[in-house]
């Protein structure tokens, strides 16, 4: 039997999961830790990596070299099938089918492509600026054609509901399917009966759901989710944002108190760290091979 491609586990543990979450990991160490607790999909936010990578905010300002470069340091140090944020694909058909290629070539399961126009914003602010139905059907069968792996996952996102309502978002969605996507995220939905209308209207597509703090979405649970036509839920920067405020309390404690003690509490072991990095598996290895070297 052939070994999956990362799109085809991806595809596996969709099938496998109802609805499967996806959490955002900014870094290698946040896969390996979401992996071994038992998260089934990761994922990288263009925010994030902006944000985390680069000290830069989501306005589209990063390149594709920029989120490969972290594509790579993630799916080379987990199993679990990562999905990518592409933006807007990075120019026209001839760099979308490109972004795609080198999508694949880094070691993604899958992406999403975008329908806002170059000059982006975050998906949860005002003034977003969307192209038309027909510039986002291009973008989405340049995508598909340019696939070297069949099985790799191409999701539709749309930031038409909070622009133009849900029936113009929902037509843009059918059109992005007919065009080759295998999901449709709908962005910046605000009830679950949206989502079941979006559900509804893409005849029980594959739907994502974006559920990120501090946005236009509630906290929706995954089960009421679920029951409302959703496949996937999505968490971006979830953990990402308790890191931040962890990291912040501890800047600030040790200027404040000229020390750590009072936040040591708060910090992950040593041991709990090399747990994760099976720090001990290559400590043995090394310890085996000097020994090896001092018997000659």
């Amino acid at each position: 039997m052939s070994k999956l491609t990362a799109g085809g586990r991806f595809r596996k543990v969709l099938a496998e999961t109802h609805p499967l979450q996806i959490v955002g990991t900014v870094n290698a160490y946040h896969a390996m830790m979401a992996e071994r607790v038992g998260h089934r999909a990761v994922y990288l936010s263009g925010g994030g990596i902006a944000n985390a990578s680069y000290g830069l905010p989501d306005l589209g300002m990063t390149s594709m070299n920029d989120v490969l470069e972290d594509v790579r340091r993630v799916s080379s140090a987990v199993e679990t099938p990562l999905i990518v944020d592409i933006d807007t694909g990075w120019g026209g058909a001839f760099n979308i089918a490109r972004t795609i290629k080198e999508t694949i070539k880094a070691g993604a399961a899958g992406c999403h492509i975008e329908d806002q126009v170059a000059q982006k914003r975050c998906g949860h602010r005002p003034n977003k600026e969307i192209v038309s139905v027909s510039e986002m059907v291009d973008r989405v069968k340049a995508a598909v054609d340019a696939k070297t792996d069949d099985d790799f996952f191409l999701i539709a996102r749309t930031d038409a509901f909070q622009m133009d309502g849900l029936n113009a978002a929902v037509d843009r969605a059918q059109a992005c399917l007919e065009a080759g996507a295998d999901a449709i995220f709908a962005e910046a939905v605000h009830t679950l009966d949206d989502y079941q209308a979006f559900a509804d209207g893409i005849n029980g597509a594959h739907l994502l759901a974006n559920i990120t703090e501090f946005g236009a979405t509630p906290l929706f649970n995954t089960r009421e989710l679920a029951d409302n036509g959703v496949t996937m839920v999505l968490y971006p920067l979830s953990a990402f944002r308790a890191a931040n405020l962890a990291a912040l309390n501890v800047f600030e404690a040790i200027l404040r108190d000229g020390d750590q003690k009072a936040v040591v509490d708060t910090m992950q072991t040593r041991m709990d760290l090399y747990d994760f990095l099976n720090y001990h598996d290559f400590e043995q290895k090394l310890d085996a091979l000097f020994k090896e070297g001092k018997n000659k």
